[in-house]
């Protein structure tokens, strides 16, 4: 289970003992208790200066547009069909709302793009049809020229709905793999394309901010070691008893249950310091990624609608100033990739999304 489902039903069910006591975890969390962080003062005030957009959830030709991914508050690449229903379009979404064409493959052929990730002018994304391999792709932001094949050998491709699900360095792009019943594959091929070079670490990993792995992908605890794929090194993850962690190699996030019995979210380094906590029982994780930017945490508070409609109070808590910010009081769809955070208002039959740039902030 990835990481957002796991703790989104921890925080929000109040299931998080029977969940961990059914999976045999014995764990508690820690005796020393923190007040919670003061109310939330609205982006608005917080952020004067921050960029954001406002995006129709339609392209100028009227077909519906997903986002993949944010380049920066108003530009963003995502699918929308053709308006005759034949084909799905992978587009760079300009500011101006012009769009360029990336990609285009057969409707019948159920396709996707389930992972993005760019670095500087160049994007790359995983496609995927209906009998065909997983492929991955390129293609210059800048320059116009056509997208290229990097591979068809993505093996059995793992996915998290994490920025980390794609990870450009060192001139490769890499990603994880199932492999043998107890290993995971590392996979990397050149951002020129060529030959796969597949690395096998035993037991079940993801990948986080370069090099690092984290591993815990499908225990109900969550992760307990980080691996550097650079030296080797591993990093082990300090324990909290009744708690599900997820991590990066600078923060890890823990939902847990407090010793007077409500469930609390809180954030550590993954040695177990400066820990803080940052939410109580009405509040969920809204996205998979720990920490953004090492900056910030992306939290719902949720009331008696939110099974109701989906909606929440979309909330960031800043890790400097210990401050809540309100970013939104009815939020759903929230998405986070490469330092832009959106989400939608409005309900399913007629919406817009929201964005903000972190990096702006």
């Amino acid at each position: 289970m990835a990481g957002k489902d796991r703790i989104r039903a921890l925080a929000r069910f109040l299931g998080l003992g029977a969940a961990l006591a059914a999976s045999g975890v014995l764990l508690v969390a820690p005796a020393t208790e923190q007040r919670p962080p003061a109310g939330p003062v609205t982006a608005a005030v917080a952020w004067p200066a921050a960029q954001r957009g406002v995006i129709p959830a339609s392209l100028p030709d009227g077909t519906g547009y997903e986002p993949g991914i944010f380049l920066d508050a108003r530009t963003s690449v995502g699918s929308a069909p053709t308006r005759d229903g034949k084909f799905l379009r992978l587009v760079l979404r300009h500011a101006d709302g012009s769009i360029r064409q990336l990609r285009r493959l057969p409707l019948d052929a159920n396709p996707s793009f389930p992972a993005f990730t760019v670095a500087g002018d160049v994007l790359v994304w995983a496609e995927a049809a209906k009998h065909g391999s997983l492929q991955l792709w390129s293609g210059n932001l800048r320059d116009g020229r056509p997208a290229r094949r990097l591979t068809a050998e993505a093996g059995d491709a793992r996915f998290y709905r994490s920025e980390y699900d794609l990870v450009i360095a060192a001139g490769r792009v890499h990603w994880v793999a199932a492999g043998s019943a107890d290993g995971t594959e590392v996979r990397s091929v050149a951002l020129t394309g060529g030959a796969v070079d597949i690395r096998t670490e035993t037991g079940r990993w993801k990948l986080s901010a370069w090099p690092w792995l984290v591993d815990g992908v499908t225990a109900a605890a969550g992760a307990t070691v980080l691996r550097n794929l650079a030296t080797g090194r591993d990093v082990a993850v300090s324990r909290t008893r009744r708690a599900a962690t997820d991590c990066g190699p600078t923060w890890c996030r823990v939902a847990a249950l407090s010793d007077n019995g409500f469930t609390r979210i809180d954030l550590m380094h993954p040695d177990g310091s400066a820990r803080q906590r940052i939410g109580g029982s009405s509040a969920a994780t809204e996205i998979v990624d720990v920490a953004p930017l090492d900056r910030f945490e992306v939290l719902a508070l949720i009331d008696s609608n939110t099974d109701l409609t989906g909606h929440t109070q979309l909330i960031v808590f800043e890790l400097a100033t210990r401050r809540t910010v309100q970013v939104s009081p009815d939020a759903s769809g929230v998405s986070y990739r490469a330092g832009v955070l959106w989400w939608s208002t409005g309900n399913r039959d007629s919406f817009v999304r929201h964005t903000v740039d972190l990096r702006t902030v």
